[in-house]
C-alpha cells in the first residue's frame, strides 16, 4: 500500500472518532442534570473543537480555543461551585 492511501485512512478515522467524541458530549452538556458535569462535559466539547481546528491546519483559532473558551468554561465551573450553596447536613440532625 502506498504511505498516503494510509496517510488519508488515518485522517479520516481520527476525524470520525473526534466528531462523535464531540456530539456525544455535546450530547452530554444538554441531557445533563448536574451543572458540574454539564460544564465539564462542554469543556471536553471545546478541546474537541479545538483540536478539529488543530487538524484543519487552523493553528491559531485552535489555540484560541482552548485559551478564550476552556478558561471561560473553567472559571464558569469555580463560579457555579463557590455560589451554589448545598448542604451535607443540618443542624437538626445533630443532638
Amino acid at each position: 500500500m502506498d504511505t498516503s492511501v494510509i496517510a488519508d485512512v488515518l485522517e479520516i478515522v481520527v476525524f470520525a472518532i473526534m466528531a462523535v467524541l464531540s456530539i456525544s458530549f455535546a450530547l452530554l452538556v444538554v441531557t445533563a442534570k448536574d451543572i458540574v458535569r454539564s460544564a465539564l462535559s462542554l469543556i471536553v466539547v471545546m478541546f474537541v473543537v479545538a483540536g478539529l481546528y488543530i487538524f484543519l491546519n487552523a493553528q491559531f483559532l485552535g489555540v484560541i480555543q482552548v485559551l478564550v473558551y476552556v478558561g471561560a468554561i473553567g472559571v464558569l465551573i469555580l463560579f457555579a461551585v463557590m455560589l451554589t450553596k448545598k448542604e451535607f447536613g443540618s443542624d437538626k440532625d445533630v443532638e
